[in-house]
């Protein structure tokens, strides 16, 4: 069983049939970062870092999906559960670009988030 339907494949095959060959697994991520997230979520991820051993951190200072609730922290605990989406987003973009990852988030202050990837080698 895949984890994305065939439409979302289409989706992400859409978005690179007009760019070039990605060079390695950080010019995946940008494009993450920047084309996929601009088409999904209407602005670009704010910082991509990574360790270069196959690790990069997402993060969104304003998450569109985050920023309907409210601060409070009774609501900070349950707002990962609203970012499950979006790792399998990730997860699913990356799978159809080649990449198999786990995606994990958190929320630290509202409505900003931060999505972990960790890529599988295979």
């Amino acid at each position: 069983m895949t984890c994305c339907s065939p439409n979302f494949s289409t989706l992400v095959l859409g978005f690179t049939k007009d760019t070039a060959r990605f060079k390695d697994e950080l010019d995946i991520m940008k494009f993450i970062c920047k084309d996929f997230w601009t088409t999904v979520f209407k602005k670009q991820i704010d910082n991509l870092r990574t360790n270069h051993q196959g690790i990069y951190v997402l993060q969104d200072n304003k998450f569109r999906l985050l920023t309907q609730i409210s601060a409070g922290k009774q609501y900070l605990e349950h707002a990962p559960k609203y970012l499950a989406f979006t790792c399998g987003l990730i997860r699913g973009g990356l799978s159809n670009l080649g990449i198999k990852s786990i995606v994990t988030a958190e929320v630290s202050s509202m409505p900003a988030c931060k999505f972990q990837v960790m890529i599988q080698k295979m």
